[in-house]
């Protein structure tokens, strides 16, 4: 399974400690094609390279279109981690949305009221309780995709 992992980048770092945890989980359940958006050594400039941000999008876009699900943690808000739900949703994948509501941050309601239980779903969450929230989506995930394959 291709799995891509969307967290802010350019839009502020501080739940990179938590990206680490959900990519390290992730990885139990496929390929992370995203895993670089946990590093630490990545900070909010984002990639260096000569003319980063065609590059970015091309490929991100490009993972977007390989990948079998998105798993995004939305709690610190980011235009680009909206911009690539929008386009999941527009490619009709199986979206996850984590947010942490002790963050006392609000959700935006383009991503909240998106929640259909189906393709796009918001999933509120405590830190500790990451690892089992990303157990229960890949079990019914994982359960979907095996009764579709018989």
């Amino acid at each position: 399974m291709k799995i891509y992992f969307c967290g802010s980048i350019r839009g502020g770092r501080v739940d990179v400690h938590i990206y680490r945890r959900i990519v390290k989980q992730l990885q139990s359940y496929g390929c992370v094609l995203t895993e670089h958006v946990s590093s630490s050594g990545l900070s909010d400039k984002g990639e260096d390279a000569a003319d980063a941000d065609k590059f970015i999008h091309d490929r991100d876009v490009d993972w977007l279109l390989q990948s079998d699900v998105v798993v995004a943690e939305v709690t610190q808000p980011s235009l680009g981690v909206g911009y690539e739900l929008g386009r999941a949703v527009d490619m009709k994948k199986k979206v996850l949305c984590l947010f942490r509501p002790a963050s006392g941050r609000t959700l935006s309601a383009m991503i909240r009221g998106a929640n259909d239980n189906n393709l796009f779903m918001v999933r509120d969450y405590a830190e500790d309780q990451a690892e089992k929230v990303l157990e229960q989506f890949f079990s019914q995930l994982i359960g979907t995709f095996g009764a579709q394959s018989q």
